[in-house]
């Protein structure tokens, strides 16, 4: 079982209850072991990190990028994130909240590729 930081609890709950466009429409497609079988989690703790999506049978993390994401602080704060899930051993797949909304069978289809 991964450690997680406790006083995240509010704000991931918060997160779920408050979700982007894009991030409702991926859930909507990989929710109830749609994709192979395996579950996944929205906003979940890891660590320090609330990750937008994991599924714990693949050790995945999707996250569904907005803006902030491609600033230089918020580039810097994710290769910071990315090398703690890859010494966690789980790995990543991004996507921008355009990728999601344009083309979403696409996303779909490079997830499934990497379950």
């Amino acid at each position: 079982m991964l450690s997680y930081n406790k006083s995240l609890k509010r704000l991931s709950r918060s997160l779920r209850t408050n979700t982007t466009d894009a991030e409702r429409l991926l859930w909507s497609k990989i929710r109830a072991k749609q994709l192979k079988g395996q579950q996944f989690y929205r906003q979940k703790i890891i660590g320090e990190y609330i990750v937008d999506f994991y599924c714990p049978r693949s050790r995945l993390v999707i996250e569904v990028d907005g803006g902030q994401h491609y600033s230089a602080e918020g580039k810097e704060k994710d290769v910071v994130r990315d090398h703690y899930m890859a010494k966690e051993g789980i790995a990543i797949l991004r996507f921008s909240d355009r990728e999601v909304l344009n083309d979403l069978e696409a996303v779909v289809e490079q997830i499934w590729g990497k379950l």
